[in-house]
């Protein structure tokens, strides 16, 4: 019994000195580069060739979440240039060997080194970071108490029935009983605890609350089992977002989480809240007019969050436009922010825009919402005769097909004068509105599809789930498809062949 109470009180020491020594600290706004350093050993020594590893970069000020991928070398070394915004960032980073991803915190204008060894089973059997960041805990074990937190599910509760005010109590009461998990963790360092915390908050809100009408059309759904019918929504108005207030968004650690990407983009996005588009306004002008709607719903009138969500309104021109700021945008930017971080950041992505723009096809609508569904294949390749023709299926709630665009951007753009066409197409689950703005930074031909057709292309090649994709020859032939995207260099190799 003595011994076993030993044993007990070591193991506790242990995992209380395993989940203490973390550091994450404070970020602040600052353009620059981190290096990313190391090395992927195998079991037992082996060799593999081309091990891929995948980065996930949050650019807050720009408002996107960046993927960077890099093959290791025969010995397993790698290394990454990552563009930052911030003076430490936490990124996530995975292997093809074990996509279960890890934390990492890099530094503005330093390097990280990280070493990981895989056993047998490709579990993580040791990680070695240098210099010293986040502990090893709070590194590996982050993801599945996050992942343990999105499993509990709560008994199914009717609300589309109820006042608004029940709903953003049960959200609130919804997301303590989750944080619960995260919280009564031994594995975990109080300082890793509190940045999760914020993360899986704005996370179930931006998914859940913010888009009232969703989710009582889905709560109605999974209560009724009535998918035909919709029920009578009440209608909410600007103050519904007070929650806005509990979250205290001029914290600076939310530059480190992912989920205030998203958020933000709902809150600039939002037909309720209406926040104008920021164009060619000067910034006080255009502050003034957001801060008339945001003040008394986010519960400040001033601070730095206001600047981020400035550059957040650039940044949506910026990114999903892929449209450069103007003459006047750029002299609006340097007038508030003079030489200042966030300037820099806005005219360094900027310059890459301009590049990109150079090969950005016009975006061309086309309507073939009378075309029988069986004839919608048909319709299509009868405008590429003679060309490649790539079509890809994708929504704009699809974050996977988002990301997967983005990655495939710079390879497009290889073939803008090439005898190949990219197509895309969409349905009704893609709002109208936000779709047509979507598209402008896509470019290339698309189409919005009836429900019916949607159902027989996706039936037809078999498909469950998008982003999927087809392409035909230049005779009009199909000679391949995928779901999920399958990489630049695959899709490269198979269109060279084809052109």
């Amino acid at each position: 019994m003595k011994n076993l109470l030993c044993i007990l009180s070591l193991l506790f020491l242990l995992s209380c000195k395993q989940s203490a020594v973390s550091s994450i600290g404070t970020p602040a706004i600052k353009a620059g580069t981190a290096k990313l350093t190391g090395r992927i050993i195998n079991p037992d020594g082996a060799h593999q060739d081309s091990v891929l590893l995948t980065i996930g970069v949050p650019h807050p000020i720009l408002g996107e979440y960046v993927k960077q991928e890099a093959l290791t070398d025969r010995s397993g070394k790698f290394a990454i240039d990552v563009a930052v915004e911030t003076d430490i960032t936490l990124i996530s980073l995975y292997t093809s060997l074990r996509r279960k991803p890890l934390y990492v915190k890099l530094t503005s204008a330093g390097t990280t080194n990280i070493d990981i060894t895989y056993n047998s089973n490709f579990e993580i059997k040791n990680l070695d970071v240098r210099p010293a960041g986040l502990s090893q805990a709070d590194m590996i074990n982050s993801i599945a108490i996050i992942d343990e937190m999105l499993d509990y599910h709560g008994a199914p509760t009717s609300l589309y029935d109820k006042s608004t005010d029940v709903f953003l109590t049960h959200a609130k009461t919804a997301v303590s009983k989750r944080l619960e998990i995260l919280n009564n963790s031994q594995l975990l360092s109080k300082e890793i605890k509190g940045f999760l915390s914020k993360d899986f908050r704005l996370f179930q809100y931006s998914s859940f609350v913010f888009d009232y009408e969703k989710y009582m059309t889905m709560n109605y759904r999974n209560i009724t089992r009535d998918t035909v019918n919709k029920p009578a929504i009440q209608k909410i108005d600007k103050s519904y977002y007070r929650f806005l207030k509990d979250f205290k968004l001029n914290d600076p650690q939310y530059l480190n989480c992912y989920s205030f990407l998203e958020a933000q983009k709902k809150i600039l996005q939002n037909e309720i809240l209406d926040l104008p588009q920021i164009g060619e306004t000067d910034i006080p002008s255009w502050l003034a007019k957001v801060k008339v709607i945001l003040a008394d719903l986010v519960g400040f009138s001033d601070g730095p969050y206001y600047d981020i969500l400035v550059a957040n309104a650039y940044g949506r021109q910026l990114n999903e436009e892929i449209r450069p700021l103007s003459e006047k945008q750029k002299e609006n930017i340097i007038s508030y922010w003079k030489k200042g971080e966030i300037a820099k950041i806005l005219l360094r992505k900027n310059r890459q825009v301009v590049e990109l723009d150079k090969f950005k096809s016009p975006v061309v609508v086309n309507d073939i919402s009378s075309v029988p569904k069986e004839q919608v294949m048909e319709a299509i390749l009868a405008k590429h005769k003679g060309k490649v023709v790539f079509i890809d299926l994708w929504a704009t709630w699809c974050g996977p097909c988002l990301d997967a665009m983005t990655q495939f951007r710079s390879t497009k753009n290889e073939f803008h004068d090439k005898n190949i066409a990219f197509v895309y197409l969409t349905n009704g689950s893609s709002p109208r509105k936000l779709w047509e703005e979507k598209i402008k930074g896509i470019g290339s031909e698309h189409y919005y599809l009836t429900g019916d057709q949607w159902e027989h292309v996706m039936s037809k090649f078999e498909f469950e789930y998008i982003p999927s994709y087809l392409i035909y020859n230049k005779q009009g032939v199909f000679v391949n498809k995928f779901t999920a995207f399958p990489g630049n260099d695959k899709l490269k190799t198979i269109i060279k062949g084809l052109l």
